[in-house]
């Protein structure tokens, strides 16, 4: 009897023993002291300490929303000497072309305060013009376009359409930026030529361009023979000065456009979007 008491009590002290063992693994470590920064385990790192928001770049506009409420106030803004030339309601002091090769009929219209434009019929653009002519001057756009997509922003251009234009050229294969002679003799896209001594920017337009978001497309044309800046996001990317002047029948001025492209450059159910659109003339 004895020895079954005692092999009761030794098994019965084992069982506690390993349970205190156990225990003892599977406690949380202490938590640290008020103020202390908690220890980096394995695959894990101090949390990142909050980032102040970056500062807007040129036209208001910021690097990268941080929050859902970001995206929502992110209204942009127009940089300062700029007059607006859209008003945010509907498309007065512009109109659609009636004799671009792009087509007649695109599909321009005003929703919450900007402007969005796509083909129609499919396969069929055509461009947006200002009323007004414009010699010498700055102008100022926020875009926002769907990938897939080729628009340009033409300086100077007729009511057909034949023009100075900065690419906007959204899919594979394109480049934004660009200057490009749209129905000019003369003025071959990237392989225009450059006068002795000028060199194009080497920032590439990727290099500053924030997908998914608002970028800010800012172009100056000034001269008889046209010299042309063109800034993203603030950021120059092109600085291009013609050999003469190959506007159509000599013009030195012209109206702006925007566009939508003809044919196969454009998916279906594409939209390009434009807000906050200014100009600043100069002397």
């Amino acid at each position: 009897m004895r020895a079954r008491i005692l092999i009761s009590v030794c098994a019965a002290g084992c069982l506690v023993a390993s349970l205190v063992s156990v225990t003892a693994q599977q406690a949380p470590p202490p938590a640290p002291a008020q103020g202390a920064a908690p220890a980096a385990g394995r695959g894990q790192g101090a949390g990142p300490a909050a980032q102040p928001a970056p500062p807007p770049a040129p036209g208001g506009l910021f690097p990268r929303p941080h929050a859902m409420a970001d995206l929502l106030n992110d209204k942009g803004g127009i940089p300062e000497g700029f007059t607006p030339i859209f008003n945010g309601r509907d498309l007065s002091g512009w109109h659609v072309s009636k004799t671009n090769h792009h087509g007649t009929t695109p599909d321009y219209r005003v929703v919450h305060g900007m402007i969005v434009g796509t083909q129609s019929p499919i396969d069929r653009g055509g461009i947006l013009l200002t009323d007004r002519r414009y010699r010498n001057f700055e102008v100022y756009m926020e875009v926002k376009p769907d990938w897939g997509n080729d628009s340009g922003l033409f300086l100077r251009a007729n009511e057909a359409g034949q023009t100075y234009q900065v690419t906007l050229d959204y899919l594979p294969g394109g480049g934004m930026g660009g200057i490009y002679g749209e129905r000019l003799e003369g003025v071959t896209g990237a392989g225009a030529p450059m006068p002795e001594g000028w060199a194009p920017p080497r920032l590439a337009w990727t290099d500053v361009w924030k997908r998914e978001g608002w970028n800010s497309i800012h172009a100056r044309i000034e001269g008889t023979v046209p010299h042309i800046k063109v800034w993203i996001n603030g950021a120059l990317v092109r600085d291009w000065k013609d050999t003469e002047n190959h506007l159509a029948d000599g013009a030195t001025d012209g109206m702006i456009a925007i566009q939508i492209h003809g044919g196969a450059r454009w998916l279906p159910g594409g939209f390009w979007r434009w807000r906050n659109i200014a100009v600043k003339e100069l002397p």
